[in-house]
């Protein structure tokens, strides 16, 4: 049954499988990157978030990085079967939601800022899946512990449905409801891509920003929020490129024929994008990749400027211009060329 004919329809709580009254596996009691504990009890002060956004393995990685978050761990939530098993939750027989539980400090990032960055990292508009993922357990879901908390979902999903809608996208299929029991998932999906780097993520966001925005002491709060804070931070060059989309001169960039080991970082923000060992000589006369550090770290918009249709490439952190991405890259690498701007990327030597 793991793979049911009927995977999209949500089950009723008597068509749930039975589950079991203990988990049916161990869990390390330690975070793999952060090193603090999975489960409670956690130090006094410290609040809990619930989110649902396809799949975990991706989602967690997005907040552990987020300064004032002090674990994370990926789970199973929303459902009716006490300590479900993967294997049973991706049958579509405990209503489970694949979810990811933050353990975050208040005083360092608010609930309102950890909803901006789910709303942005993923389409919740997709009802039942998440890109290709489909199935009950990748829909989109916010599970809350407090009235504070439901209405600051409530009130996100109104805003952000409101942009989305403008970018052309349809309603918000997000399930806002009240927190229940959270499963942590095997040991294996704990922190899955600081083990496996370059294993599968099927997080993408649709590129639309939530208006709700960071707060202030929050990890985003070293990012200029003005147009005249952008000016003041880059080169005249550097904000044609970055901040209105402009494309340097072939053949002129840096970067267009380094062959040096390192990591090549958004020059905007310094969020990390391409490893050097994916770089390759495309005769372009732009710096190309063949791939990515992940599909986290960029934003992949659809752009019909100077009457072509091209898929344009921003960062993910800073939703600055970096280039575009075409498929006639080396076909023995994947197929893809990401064509980027030197000007818009710092490389951090190894």
């Amino acid at each position: 049954m793991l793979f049911g004919r009927h995977k999209n329809r949500m089950i009723t709580s008597t068509e749930a499988l039975p589950g079991r009254e203990r988990p049916a596996f161990a869990v390390s009691e330690r975070h793999a990157v952060l090193g603090t504990p999975l489960e409670p009890p956690f130090p006094e002060g410290m609040s809990t978030a619930v989110f649902g956004l396809g799949c975990f393995w991706g989602a967690e990685r997005i907040f552990w990085a987020i300064d004032g978050v002090y674990t994370t761990a990926v789970g199973y939530a929303g459902g009716f079967t006490p300590n479900p098993t993967y294997g049973e939750v991706c049958g579509g027989r405990t209503g489970h939601t694949e979810a990811v539980l933050v353990v975050f400090d208040p005083e360092k990032v608010s609930y309102r800022d950890l909803l901006s960055v789910f709303w942005e990292a993923h389409d919740p508009t997709q009802g039942m899946r998440q890109g290709n993922d489909k199935g009950t357990q990748y829909r989109s879901a916010i599970y809350h512990a407090d009235a504070g908390q439901r209405r600051a979902a409530e009130e996100t999903r109104e805003a952000y449905e409101q942009a989305l809608r403008g970018a052309g996208y349809g309603p918000i299929t997000t399930e806002i409801a009240p927190a229940g029991p959270f499963y942590l998932a095997e040991g294996y999906h704990q922190q899955y891509l600081h083990k496996v780097p370059y294993g599968y993520c099927g997080i993408g966001g649709t590129g639309v920003s939530c208006p709700v925005g960071l707060g202030e002491g929050t990890a985003g709060d070293d990012l200029p929020r003005t147009d005249e804070e952008w000016r003041e931070r880059l080169s005249p060059e550097r904000y044609a490129v970055l901040r209105e989309a402009a494309t340097e001169r072939p053949f002129s960039g840096e970067y267009v024929d380094t062959d040096e080991d390192g990591l090549y970082r958004c020059a905007a923000c310094g969020n990390t994008l391409f490893d050097g060992r994916a770089k390759y000589h495309s005769g372009t006369g732009w710096p190309s990749f063949t791939e990515t550090v992940s599909p986290d770290a960029v934003e992949i918009v659809e752009d019909r400027s100077h009457g072509m249709a091209r898929t344009e490439v921003r960062c993910a952190r800073c939703h600055s211009h970096l280039g575009h991405v075409f498929d006639d890259g080396p076909r023995e690498a994947g197929g893809q060329r990401w064509c980027m701007n030197s000007v818009a990327l710092d490389l951090e030597r190894r």
